[in-house]
């Protein structure tokens, strides 16, 4: 199951072009995560640079620092938030990244 966290109030955070970061976390499979596109938003990188990324250093990403949505939660995602509407025609699943997996991210190069 799938949910949206409630906006956090921490004003450490800055702005990010179009909400917060706080806002991009979901819940799934028990776990805070950031899905592909939003995280790659984040770095200022499209999100097929980031997942070719994450393939080419798989073993720096195991299962706890990121995983696939399946098709049941991917379809749910796309339900529940707009913002992933386009995903509704893709073939591939996005991937969701937990916290260890975003600072993962954020150490492997991400070419272009």
């Amino acid at each position: 199951m799938i949910e949206d966290l409630e906006p956090q109030s921490d004003t450490r955070l800055s702005p990010l072009r179009e909400g917060n970061i706080s806002q991009r976390i979901l819940t799934i499979r028990g776990h805070r995560v950031m899905i592909d596109a939003d995280l790659a938003e984040v770095y200022g990188v499209p999100t097929k640079a980031l997942n070719q990324a994450v393939k080419r250093n798989a073993n720096r990403f195991p299962v706890d620092f990121a995983f696939r949505l399946t098709a049941e939660e991917k379809a749910e995602l796309v339900t529940i938030c707009d913002r992933f509407n386009r995903l509704k025609h893709s073939a591939a699943s996005p991937l969701a990244f937990t916290e260890h997996g975003v600072i993962m991210a954020a150490n492997v190069r991400i070419g272009f």
